[in-house]
């Protein structure tokens, strides 16, 4: 019984760290921009080398969500999925910037990565 339950934990510990499915698809097109959106973050954010590359593959591990989204929905539900993938992208980036940076974060991010782009006539 013992051991059934170790094997149990062992495979369950396996699946708690796995990769993330979006990174494990390498995408030149998301890798390009996210290190384009992080250097736009860095003046304002003075983020340490450590926190560079945390930021840009959290960018990136994103935008390769948000690419999804865009490519399979639209209209108001494309809106919504993409309003909720801001927010949990902001939510994460807790994890990786301190809580002055998190504030200045959240006040430029709207101006450096906009949630849809409007085109006008």
């Amino acid at each position: 019984m013992k051991n059934i339950f170790g094997l149990l934990l062992l495979f369950m510990s396996f699946s708690a760290f796995s990769q993330d499915p979006f990174l494990q698809e390498s995408n030149a097109t998301a890798k390009k921009q996210a290190i384009e959106i992080t250097n736009r973050y860095i003046p304002e954010l003075g983020m340490t080398g450590e926190q560079q590359l945390l930021f840009q593959q959290k960018v990136e591990e994103f935008l390769i969500r948000r690419y999804k989204i865009e490519a399979e929905f639209s209209g108001k539900e494309k809106l919504n999925l993409l309003y909720q993938l801001q927010q949990e992208e902001t939510a994460d980036m807790q994890d990786i910037l301190t809580r002055p940076q998190l504030k200045i974060y959240k006040q430029v991010k709207p101006e450096i990565q906009p949630l849809e782009k409007i085109q006008q006539e």
